[in-house]
């Protein structure tokens, strides 16, 4: 790599990203810019709906990048873009230019940046009042910190942009003669802020005496359904796995209104979160038709079957999952359009002044969990709502083969995260 210093990106939930260089001594600790973050935002609409348009368009162009890998898939695109924009803020010429393009950021910087901060305070005001799947409170907590070489030279004005508009203090380490206690470091405050849900975030090589920052994004989402599964309707059914297979998992039942649309080779329901903010899409293609519908699915395809949604009754049957996903992104992002990024010739000259850093990684884990949970009282006053209508015959939806699901903010339609199971038992 001659004489370039590199930076790695690790990301988890949550992403995490990770820069490399020449570098001195230890610390701990935070060292904060002069700037504090920007809490009293005038953000134009105009300005926010491209930032969640090129957001999505990124998290299915994501998608279609992923899905070539084997398995069930989870992933936070939101959590990607926040630690990459944080990058970004850095990235000067082509490399740039070769960023916004794969990652579609269409906003100028200086409008990008604050613009992120306004829907992430947005998104961070969710769920007051609501309940989470554990029976404590709803949580959708987003983080940023990012974490330097002692006494390697950051250009204040970046230091100041990620403290406005990220809310990330510069914290000091020694990756250069403590790397292991570095390392340990980030991934203890990686676990702290997922609930101890994404461990080991960056593995051991990941970083090393080069390394001159790491930029860390976390995300956490804890919410009770609007309308709970009774756990005493739970039993073991089949499922059907792409190979012709079958595998018996544990399946939830109800009938509810919900928004639901029957395509011509899928079925897709949606079902909100206590509080009616956030809800999650899924989405079945018929038997035989997975791989066809999910090679097609875009952004402008989700937004479609998203607007011909309308409230039906439905019989629901559903399986419990839970897996955890964990991706080296570095390799996917070069191929979507931003190799520049990850060379000899990249350009992240906003950072330190100079033309020493490249991203060497871009590390990705993520957990998910859905089961009938969900708070008594939030579980109540939704079923006796639906109870009390004149029921109409309801239309069955049965997944029980592959499914995609998406967990989505309804007001701003953010996608939060982008999963798939192809075996709920795994």
């Amino acid at each position: 790599m001659k004489d370039k210093l590199i930076f790695v990106v690790a990301l988890i939930n949550i992403l995490l990203f990770n820069l490399v260089a020449c570098a001195q001594t230890t610390s701990g600790g935070v060292v904060k810019s002069d700037k504090q973050r920007i809490s009293s935002l005038d953000i134009n609409q105009s300005d926010l709906s491209e930032l969640v348009s090129g957001n999505n368009n990124f998290a299915l162009d994501l998608y279609q990048s992923l899905r070539e890998n084997e398995g069930n898939l989870f992933y936070s695109p939101y959590s990607v873009s926040i630690a990459l924009a944080m990058t970004y803020g850095g990235a000067r010429g082509a490399t740039e230019q070769e960023m916004a393009k794969t990652l579609h950021y269409t906003l100028p910087q200086d409008k990008l940046h604050y613009t992120f901060n306004g829907l992430d305070q947005e998104l961070s005001s969710r769920g007051q009042g609501a309940q989470g799947k554990d029976g404590k409170g709803f949580r959708l907590n987003m983080v940023n910190a990012i974490w330097g070489q002692k006494d390697y030279q950051f250009l204040p004005a970046y230091l100041d942009m990620l403290a406005a508009n990220y809310g990330a203090g510069l914290r000091v380490l020694d990756f250069m003669n403590a790397t292991e206690e570095a390392r340990s470091t980030i991934n203890n405050w990686v676990s702290d802020q997922t609930e101890g849900r994404i461990k080991d975030l960056i593995p051991r090589g990941a970083i090393d005496k080069l390394t001159a920052l790491v930029l860390t994004n976390a995300i956490y989402f804890n919410a009770a359904w609007q309308h709970p599964f009774e756990k005493n309707l739970t039993a073991n059914g089949t499922f059907h796995l792409l190979t012709g297979d079958t595998i018996l998992a544990p399946m939830m039942k109800q009938t509810e209104s919900f928004a639901y649309m029957d395509g011509i080779t899928y079925q897709a329901v949606e079902l909100p979160y206590d509080g009616r903010e956030l809800a999650v899409l899924i989405l079945m293609p018929e038997s035989g038709q997975f791989k066809v519908f999910e090679s097609s699915l875009n952004a402008d395809r989700l937004n479609g079957i998203i607007k011909t949604l309308s409230y039906k009754r439905v019989a629901l049957t559903m399986p419990k999952f839970e897996f955890d996903s964990s991706l080296s992104l570095k390799e996917k992002l070069a191929r979507m359009g931003m190799p520049l990024a990850f060379s000899d010739q990249a350009d992240f000259s906003g950072m330190d002044g100079k033309r020493d850093l490249l991203i060497t990684d871009v590390l990705h884990k993520a957990f998910v969990s859905v089961d009938e949970s969900g708070t008594e009282a939030a579980a109540a006053t939704a079923v006796v709502i639906g109870a009390t209508a004149m029921p109409a015959q309801p239309v069955e939806m049965t997944v029980d083969h592959p499914f995609i699901f998406v967990i989505r903010d309804i007001k701003t339609g953010t996608i939060l995260f982008v999963g798939r199971v192809l075996n709920p038992a795994k």
